[in-house]
């Protein structure tokens, strides 16, 4: 019996305090994951966290694994290299919107384009909690904070069509009050082989609490977001709405009870073009035409992963040239004699 069948969610929990504000969405995310982790099958050896500076960048101290807290953005690059020097370990990095989409944000991108098997996830909690209460990247348009008191001017990012852009190998999205589902996130982040990237809506009740109540509170949320669940027609407002595709473009369609839904939208977690028209729902207030925000995956797809296409063509070399000399390249193949 491997020491993952024994291990229940409180060995992964450590002796240290944890030093989030009380209330933070940042306790449930820890929660969840120190749940589901027992259900993965990985050893805590084989297991690391990685983040980079923030209020979600505490996770490591949380977790009873190996971890790293590490520089201001540059969680991808660490993970990254951590990957390719042990694939086989099970590498998570941690980020925030801060972290991850301002002075990260290129070491972002390009790790999702390069698709190690790691797992990013980004917690969105639209505002700089660490420091107090700036706007971030993803703080809404007019946004009033300590750093801009007439209203933030700066359009903000929308994640997930920034990592579909990035093209990235799995998004999602789940949010800190939706424990069943979020779970459900993790897992298949894990058993995806390539970078997975997930977006979890946090609430920071000190300096931005409410920011993701229309997607949150009970008597809203049916109407503003929609499950995504593959194979299955995209109907939200408990059966009274659907959605489907006239051409390229989205439309809202109100539905009778027993109506047959076959000719609706089918989520496909393998269309991009699809995935990248859901990444899209994306209005903060909701109007007569707007579309609900999605949660769940938006896509998913295979591809080579790079510390896989690393270890070949370094494969391929040494059938080639044979095993390498280090003191022969460094020496170089060019000599010279000073008199």
């Amino acid at each position: 019996m491997t020491e993952s069948t024994k291990l229940s969610a409180k060995d992964f929990s450590t002796d240290q305090d944890v030093r989030w504000c009380p209330g933070c969405g940042d306790y449930s995310i820890l929660k969840q994951m120190q749940t589901v982790l027992p259900e993965l099958g990985i050893e805590r050896k084989n297991l690391v966290f990685i983040s980079g500076i923030g209020c979600s960048s505490r996770f490591p101290y949380y977790m009873n694994s190996y971890g790293m807290h590490s520089i201001h953005g540059r969680a991808p690059a660490i993970a990254s290299g951590l990957k390719a020097a042990n694939p086989d370990l099970s590498v998570w990095i941690i980020t925030g919107d801060g972290d991850g989409l301002s002075i990260g944000g290129n070491q972002l991108i390009h790790a999702l384009r390069r698709n190690f098997d790691v797992n990013i996830l980004l917690f969105n909690n639209e505002i700089y909690g660490l420091t107090k209460g700036q706007y971030s990247p993803t703080s809404e348009l007019g946004k009033t904070t300590k750093s801009s008191p007439l209203g933030s001017i700066d359009h903000p990012f929308n994640p997930l069509a920034l990592a579909l852009g990035a093209e990235a190998t799995f998004v999602a999205r789940s949010v800190d009050r939706d424990p069943l589902h979020l779970r459900e996130v993790l897992k298949r982040a894990n058993e995806h082989k390539g970078t997975s990237f997930v977006e979890i809506y946090q609430n920071c009740n000190v300096f931005n609490d409410g920011a993701f109540e229309l997607w949150t509170d009970k008597k809203q949320k049916a109407l503003s977001s929609i499950k995504l669940n593959h194979g299955e027609p995209l109907v939200f407002a408990n059966g009274s709405l659907g959605l489907k595709l006239n051409g390229t473009k989205p439309e809202l369609v109100k539905l009778e009870e027993g109506q047959d839904t076959s000719d609706l939208w089918i989520h496909d977690e393998n269309d991009a073009v699809k995935a990248n028209l859901l990444s899209r729902f994306f209005d903060k207030y909701l109007s007569e035409e707007s579309f609900p925000r999605p949660f769940g995956i938006l896509y998913s797809e295979e591809r080579f992963t790079y510390e896989a296409a690393m270890a070949e063509q370094i494969e391929n070399a040494r059938k080639l040239k044979g095993d390498g000399d280090l003191d022969a390249l460094i020496q170089g193949s060019n000599s010279w004699v000073v008199d």
